[in-house]
């Protein structure tokens, strides 16, 4: 059974720093395209950064800042983000897709407020 576990939300102030991880069960990275969505409250969901293989994309708000990475021998895929803003704050996703496969999980919470 396939799984993508998001972990490491939370309440930051501006300026701080937090690190989610995303943990996979059920297939390896190997082929597919690895990615971290947030959605803000009446906001769509937007694309942050996407890894697969020694490729890596970030949205144009969050370069410079934040971090995208994998460990393979623990099958879990990171975001670090640091000088966080108040526009920052969302629900983020990870999703795995590969062919017709698209896989997400369920998502947490950033907040990012003095």
């Amino acid at each position: 059974q396939v799984q993508l576990v998001e972990s490491g939300g939370g309440l930051v102030q501006p300026g701080g720093s937090l690190r989610l991880s995303c943990a996979a069960s059920g297939f390896t990275f190997s082929g597919y395209v690895m990615s971290w969505y947030r959605q803000a409250p009446g906001k769509e969901r937007e694309l942050v950064a996407s890894i697969t293989g020694d490729s890596l994309n970030y949205a144009d708000s969050v370069k410079g800042r934040f971090t995208i990475s994998t460990n393979n021998d623990k099958n879990t895929m990171y975001l670090q983000m640091n000088s966080l803003k108040p526009e920052d704050t969302a629900v983020y996703y990870c999703r795995g897709q590969r062919l017709q496969e698209d896989y997400w999980g369920q998502g947490t919470q950033v907040t990012v407020s003095s």
